[in-house]
Order: structure tokens, then C-alpha cells, then sequence
């Protein structure tokens, strides 16, 4: 049966907004999300369910996934158009399925969004679609403060954890992605605090700490003799995090036969120990998480597609410290107070070398910076000296007469404009692509553009 909710306190004027998805995740994701911003949301999990429901209801716009059992979406598209021919309908697809969403845009598909979905991009194309204006600005609800040492000065940092506070609610499988040290771990901490799951235990796994013949054992358990040296039952990772949340860390590490018994996890949440024929459900929700590009991991055959799409039915990209930073300096106090117990302050170099220094180890790097000052200061005042030397080295300032005048703001400016837009026009406005060409995360890319578009600038794609 097709559910109804809206949010209690629209935030809109009500559109009434059909989502189709035979996966549960992906609908509970799109469906918290946009009541979040005022909607009312049907659900579908069919294309024959969403048939239904469109000669029963008004409905303002249609979201549906291409590949789903019975009719695809691209059918539901076609049958919705001799339902309501004005129709607004958006599909969302996959990238191997890109193809197929833009001929359909010919058959009347408004636009299409790529798996997986960011939620900007879809509150954005929703509003346009349905002729409210732009997406207002969004802060964090009164009961969902960053836990003490989490920072969030940039923009970067705060639309990321927007988003996270939007897709906490839902039991959406998410995927965490970004460089080494960016704080992947803590955002889980975050979402996992946030979620209806709190009360439960967040279980973590770092799958490339665990050897791969006990990896298994560890996440699913194994009964009594099921392989030398398993002289005891064993209780696996999925039963602890039961009711609560399971955190898969290094998810990229994970062997190709251990994948596949993954996959059955994400799908109805059953799983057998090792050595034992009975099923067992659970109802942990996963966070996954990787420093790697999965894309590319899937084309190479290293990676299940299918376990690619389950787990990454929305991704938060945490961007690198060097495209944030606003956050370098709080957090670097935050550690430094941490080490030393707040009896120590920064001299000016201190300050200047933090800042110009680009910190490829990211957050990690910056941590461990602060405890190598925190043992070597004495006083009350960390000075250069006390960092170690590639940050003193690199980070320095140049002298006065080596100092070449700043370029003018605005020329800036407009060279990175011209620059997105031709390297969005090479990869044919694939957003994934572009950043990867320009060096820049997928986060910060759409932030660039969303303030683009906001000052009149073309940056979609045109409709073919």
C-alpha cells in the first residue's frame, strides 16, 4: 500500500510529491528529506503501485528509479503520460543508466539525478519543478548540536552536515566517502547520534584491520568447531549492532566472496554464522565508508556494482581540510586545548603556518601536529618551533619583498568560472568527472555551482 506523510510544519506551500523505488532505503531517504523541506510525500514501491496512485491522487511531480521489478520506471514514465500529460517527473538512475534517463527525457522526463543522489541537487530540482524559489537556508535543529570537538565553520562543513542531519532520520543505507584523515569515523559518530537508533549501539568495523579468513567470523559470528580454533560460540558484529547501527569501515578492503555474503545483509538483513545452516534477521542499519573512488573500484571488477548501489543509497563526501579552511584554526585549538588542557595559546607564526600549509593528511595530520606542539612548548604559548618542520617549512609566509601582489578577486573569480564551465562541457556535466578533473571533492563542486546558478549563470545541462 502506498504511505502518506507530511511534515507536521510545512516549510512550503504543499506540493504533493510521489516517490517510486523498490528499495526501502532509497525511499525513506527521499521521502525524510522532503517532508524536511515542507512537502507531502506518497510512496510507491512499483511502477503499477504509482499508476494507482496517480488516478487516485493529486499529485504535483513524480520521482522514480529506472531499474525496478515489474514496469520500469522508464515504462511508469510513459503510461504516467497518458495519465497527466503536464506531469513534472524526475528519474534517478544510475550511471550505467544514464543513457537510457536521457532518451527518456525526450518522453517527457523533466531531468534526471545520478545514484548517488545529492540531496541539494534534489530539493533544488524538486522546488523548480514544482514553482516554489530557491532552497532556503537550513540549520540544525535545536536538539541536534555537534557533539564538543566537531567543526563546522565553513560552508563546506556546513552543508555536509545538513545533510547529514537530514538522512538521519531514515534508516537509508549511506555511504561516507573522502581522503584519508578527513574525520569519516566521526561523522558516523554524528549521523548514528542523531538517528532513532541513539538508544542503540553504533558497532564498528574497520575491514582493513581484520585479517580476511577472520573478517567473516567477525562481522556474522560462527558456532562451536566450525574451524580450527573456534572452540566457543561467537556472537558476529550484525547481532551486537541489532536495533542500532553498524559502521563497515575500509569497506573497499573487503575480499569479492565476502562481498556477496554482504550483499544479502543489505538486502533483507539475513545472514548465517559461520558453520551454521539457521538464518538469522537483524535490523542494523549500515554506514560504509572508503577513501577510495568505488566507481572506479566497480569498473576495474574489484567491487560488486550491485553491493555498490545498496550500500551507496546516499553518499556524504567529506571534503579535504586544504577546500575548508575556515576549519583549520578551531579545530586546531580544539586540540591543542585538548593536549595541553587549555593552558596554552598561539604566537602569530603559529597562526600563519596552520593556514598556509595544505595539510594532505588532513584532520589526522592536523591532531597529530597539536600533540608534537603540546609536548614540545613550554610556557603558555605555542610557537613555530613547535610544529613539526614541513609545517613550518611549507607553511611559512614569504617575506615581505618575496611577495608578489594578490591577483584581483574578481579576475579569479571569473577564471574559475570559465573553468567549470568548460570542464563541465568536456564531461558532458557530469558533476563526478568535473570535480575530479578540476581536483576539486563533488561537495565542493556543487557549492561552486549552486552559487553560480544563483547569480545567473549556466551550469545545467541543456535538455536535448
Amino acid at each position: 500500500m502506498p504511505s502518506v506523510s507530511q511534515n507536521p510544519v510545512p516549510l512550503a506551500p504543499a506540493r504533493r510529491i510521489l516517490i517510486v523505488d523498490d528499495d526501502a532505503g532509497q525511499r525513506s531517504l527521499l521521502d525524510s528529506c522532503l517532508r524536511s523541506q515542507g512537502f507531502v510525500t506518497i510512496t510507491a514501491s512499483s511502477g503499477e503501485e504509482a499508476l494507482d496512485v496517480l488516478r487516485r491522487e493529486d499529485i504535483s511531480m513524480m520521482i522514480s528509479d529506472v531499474r525496478m521489478p515489474g514496469i520500469s520506471g522508464l515504462e511508469t514514465l510513459k503510461r504516467a503520460r497518458q495519465e497527466k500529460a503536464v506531469l513534472p517527473v524526475l528519474l534517478v538512475t544510475a550511471y550505467a543508466d544514464i543513457k537510457e534517463a536521457v532518451g527518456a527525457m525526450r518522453d517527457g522526463a523533466l531531468n534526471y539525478l545520478t545514484k548517488p543522489i545529492d540531496l541539494d541537487e534534489l530539493v533544488a530540482s524538486v522546488r523548480q519543478a514544482t514553482g516554489l524559489s530557491r532552497l532556503p537556508s537550513l540549520s540544525f535543529s535545536e536538539d541536534r548540536l555537534l557533539p564538543p570537538g566537531v567543526v563546522a565553520e565553513s560552508p563546506l562543513s556546513q552543508a555536509l552536515f545538513r545533510d547529514a542531519s537530514l538522512v538521519a532520520d531514515s534508516d537509508s543505507r549511506i555511504l561516507i566517502t573522502g581522503e584519508s584523515g578527513v574525520g569519516k569515523e566521526v561523522l558516523a559518530d554524528v549521523v548514528h547520534g542523531w538517528s532513532p537508533r541513539a538508544a542503540g549501539l553504533l558497532v564498528k568495523v574497520n575491514c582493513a584491520a581484520i585479517p580476511e579468513n577472520l573478517l567473516e567470523s567477525e562481522l556474522f559470528g560462527h558456532q562451536k568447531g566450525a574451524f580450527t580454533g573456534a572452540v566457543a560460540h561467537r556472537t558476529g558484529r550484525f547481532e551486537l549492532a541489532n536495533n542500532g547501527t553498524i559502521f563497515l569501515d575500509e569497506i573497499a578492503e573487503m575480499s569479492p566472496q565476502l562481498q556477496a555474503k554482504l550483499l544479502r545483509v543489505t538486502q533483507d538483513g539475513r545472514f548465517q554464522r559461520v558453520g551454521s545452516n539457521a538464518e538469522i534477521q537483524v535490523n542494523a542499519r549500515i554506514l560504509a565508508a572508503t577513501n577510495r573512488n568505488l566507481e572506479q573500484e566497480v569498473k576495474s571488477g574489484r567491487f560488486r556494482e550491485d553491493l555498490f548501489y545498496r550500500l551507496n543509497v546516499v553518499e556524504l563526501n567529506i571534503p579535504p581540510l586544504r577546500e575548508r579552511p575556515e576549519d583549520i584554526l578551531p579545530l586546531a585549538r580544539h586540540f591543542i586545548g585538548e593536549f595541553t588542557k587549555g593552558r596554552a595559546r598561539f604566537s602569530s607564526g603559529v597562526i600563519e603556518c596552520l593556514e598556509w600549509y595544505p595539510w594532505p593528511g588532513n584532520v589526522r595530520e592536523l591532531r597529530n601536529a597539536m600533540e608534537r606542539a603540546a609536548l614540545l612548548f613550554r610556557g603558555e604559548l605555542i610557537m613555530p618551533e613547535h610544529l613539526p618542520n614541513k609545517v613550518r617549512e611549507v607553511g611559512a609566509r614569504p617575506s615581505a619583498s618575496q611577495q608578489v601582489p594578490p591577483p584581483d578577486p574578481e579576475r579569479l573569480e571569473e577564471m574559475e568560472r570559465n573553468a567549470i564551465c568548460a570542464t563541465l562541457k568536456k564531461h558532458e556535466y557530469n558533476r563526478t568527472e568535473t570535480a575530479r578533473a578540476l581536483g576539486l571533492s563533488r561537495r565542493a563542486l556543487l557549492y561552486k555551482l549552486q552559487r553560480m546558478r544563483e547569480l545567473g549563470h549556466q551550469v545545467d545541462s541543456p535538455q536535448p
